[in-house]
């Protein structure tokens, strides 16, 4: 019985740490994303411009839209269901957000967020 535990100890301690290390990974300044901008000059970029902004998420608006507020004003994001990542977010938070601005015809321009973490 003991040979057979340490056996199996001995498969299973491996795959535990390689899943562990697949699930790991590098949490650091990413040289492919831009430093964070306030919310107007965000706004104020071409279509498509990659951003990144740091504040708060201050209420949904439907339809995977919200309202997200810097010290520089407010401007509408929207973060599909699958990009929140189970990240759990309130109004207190400080988060970062990363996307592409989106300026569609008639409408005011909003962020397209790709990714959002908790500061």
């Amino acid at each position: 019985m003991r040979k057979t535990l340490l056996t199996l100890v001995a498969i299973c301690a491996p795959l535990g740490v390689a899943n562990a290390q697949m699930n790991g990974g590098f949490e650091g300044p990413n040289a492919n994303q831009p430093a964070p901008i306030p919310v107007q000059e965000a706004l104020s970029q071409r279509d498509d411009a990659k951003v990144t902004l740091q504040g708060q998420i201050v209420n949904s608006l439907g339809d995977e839209k919200y309202t997200f507020k810097d010290a520089s004003g407010e401007a509408v994001v929207e973060i599909d269901n699958e990009d929140w990542n189970g990240v759990k977010v309130t109004p207190e938070n400080t988060v970062e957000i990363t996307g592409e601005v989106d300026k569609e015809f008639y409408e005011k321009p909003k962020i397209d967020v790709n990714t959002i973490k908790v500061k």
